[in-house]
């Protein structure tokens, strides 16, 4: 009989978790010839009379691809867990970038005096690439219908999706109500385009290998010197996967949900 109840009780769990993200709906957005992946996530009771905040979640450079779904890999439970839903109803947006792609304009080269940052070379390009104009497009067609609270539009990504996040930031100013990047990094001369007065909370592991911890301290420093509301989480001892810890934090939607677009 105890073997009985703890198959059950593993059974609960594994529905429970797929679940999690059967919650967000695969959906194709449409600009001329080109397209975009995303899967979006509606407000539990959801009603078409009111209005909602919008979470917009970048991923990383491993969740690549064109199968709409491994973008929900770190992030969608976060979201989807049942009492975040009733505490904080929002659409929640995932959209996914194709594989050889990079959400921000980047490339990584031999920087003179840089290379703490990993080579990473941010570019002040006219135009954003494809993968993030699409996205731009998409939050855009998004805020425009009468369901979006447009004053708590909130951005936030992990690895490649933090560096998506900082150049959405530049790209947008004064669109999104607050942000959160996680182990990613930007160019801190654009700063000052957004940070003024603007929230922010940057996570980094102090041991990541993949992104180091100095591209968020760059960003991090330059974002209190244009007059952002700064909170930085570093966490000693950690890697890359540093999500893992920001997802955790007990007063990161609370946080998030908090912040109004001025």
């Amino acid at each position: 009989m105890r073997l009985l109840y703890t198959i059950i009780a593993l059974l609960i769990v594994v529905a429970s978790n797929a679940q999690d993200t059967s919650l967000y709906k695969a959906h194709v957005f449409r600009k001329g010839s080109d397209t975009l992946n995303y899967r979006i996530m509606y407000p539990p009771r959801y009603d078409v009379n009111k209005k909602y905040p919008v979470i917009l979640f970048l991923h990383g450079a491993g969740e690549r691809g064109n199968d709409n779904q491994k973008q929900l890999i770190h992030g969608a439970k976060l979201f989807a867990d049942s009492l975040n839903r009733a505490k904080y109803p929002a659409f929640v947006i995932f959209p996914q970038c194709p594989e050889g792609k990079t959400w921000a304009t980047l490339k990584r080269e031999t920087i003179p005096g840089a290379d703490s940052l990993g080579k990473f070379m941010f570019i002040d390009a006219a135009r954003p690439g494809k993968p993030l104009e699409l996205v731009i497009n998409l939050i855009d067609s998004i805020a425009a219908t009468p369901q979006i609270d447009t004053k708590k539009i909130y951005v936030g990504g992990l690895s490649m999706g933090g560096m998506g996040t900082f150049e959405i930031l530049w790209r947008k100013p004064a669109f999104f109500a607050a942000a959160m990047p996680i182990c990613g990094g930007g160019d801190p001369a654009k700063t000052t385009t957004y940070g003024k007065n603007f929230p922010i909370w940057v996570f980094h592991g102090e041991s990541d290998k993949v992104v180091p911890v100095s591209n968020s301290r760059l960003m991090v420093n330059s974002l209190r010197a244009a007059g952002a509301q700064v909170k930085y989480s570093e966490y000693p001892g950690v890697g890359h996967d540093s999500w893992t810890n920001a997802f955790a934090e007990p007063q990161l939607l609370e946080w998030l949900f908090d912040q109004k677009r001025r």
